[in-house]
């Protein structure tokens, strides 16, 4: 079904009330159309929203679905008055019974960070992304002591994206490091990463799927060839058990769970939020 319209509605950048409006749809059998409207901070901007709204409304014979993180009440206000979409508004549901609970209010401020050239959580976050950046398929081994968690695995095993993830969600400084034929052949880990054992965190994938992932970048390749795959993630996999480094296959996992199960494992001093 794609004859729904969804909007998210915030007066920042809309991150929030995209990624929980999208996980609440996630358990719908449903393709919706996504109308994402970030930066809606004045009453003018509101009433064209509104109007967006119920245009789409009488467009489509049905009430658009509305996800708001809207702060600012009298903006709210303009799109709770006119708006002809099913409006689900998060800081209604969740913030003002959190105050009422707490006892306190609020600060209501937009986004993440009300102001990032005064935040050191967010430079923290941007220094752990330049971290996992220099530290990307072993580019930089200097400082590897510096990271919270050094992801291991043959190429193509999802451990750039992962690393990625973990720095922009979590601000940890996540290095990874290739397992290359050589180190097989030495039949143990590379001599950069032996003091940073308990930081090592393993990264499978069914030798098949590395296969396709490899021939996308290099088809018909020694590299991408599938007995290759076979022999690369065997001897990998093996290395992992022998140095009792932890570890999980990417293959059917998202980043996401990849991330958690990492988090889940390492349990990491600092994490940024």
């Amino acid at each position: 079904m794609s004859d729904r319209t969804v909007f998210f509605i915030s007066d920042g950048t809309g991150i929030t009330a995209e990624t929980f409006g999208n996980a609440i749809l996630a358990q719908f059998e449903m393709q919706p159309r996504h109308v994402r409207l970030p930066f809606v901070d004045t009453v003018d901007k509101a009433h064209q929203v509104v109007r967006q709204i119920n245009h789409t409304a009488e467009v489509e014979g049905k009430k658009p679905i509305v996800f708001s993180t809207l702060v600012n009440m009298e903006v709210l206000k303009v799109i709770q008055a006119g708006c002809q979409g099913m409006l689900l508004d998060m800081f209604a549901t969740f913030v003002n019974p959190l105050e009422a609970e707490l006892g306190i209010k609020s600060n209501h401020r937009i986004g993440r960070f009300s102001d990032a050239s005064k935040s050191k959580a967010y430079h923290d976050r941007i220094e752990a992304i330049n971290f996992s950046l220099a530290h990307d398929d072993g580019q930089l081994n200097r400082d590897l002591e510096q990271s919270d968690v050094i992801l291991v695995g043959v190429s193509r095993s999802g451990k750039t994206p992962t690393s990625l993830y973990l720095a922009m969600q979590y601000g940890l400084k996540a290095s990874n490091y290739p397992l290359i034929p050589e180190d097989f052949e030495r039949h143990q880990l590379p001599p950069a990463l032996v003091p940073h054992k308990k930081k090592l965190f393993g990264l499978t994938i069914q030798a098949e799927r590395l296969s396709e992932i490899r021939n996308e970048r290099r088809p018909n390749s020694k590299y991408a060839s599938l007995e290759n795959c076979r022999a690369e993630v065997h001897e990998a996999e093996s290395m992992m058990r022998r140095s009792g480094i932890r570890w999980l296959s990417t293959t059917t996992k998202s980043i996401e769970e990849i991330a958690t199960t990492i988090l889940q494992e390492i349990r990491p001093e600092r994490l940024v939020y």
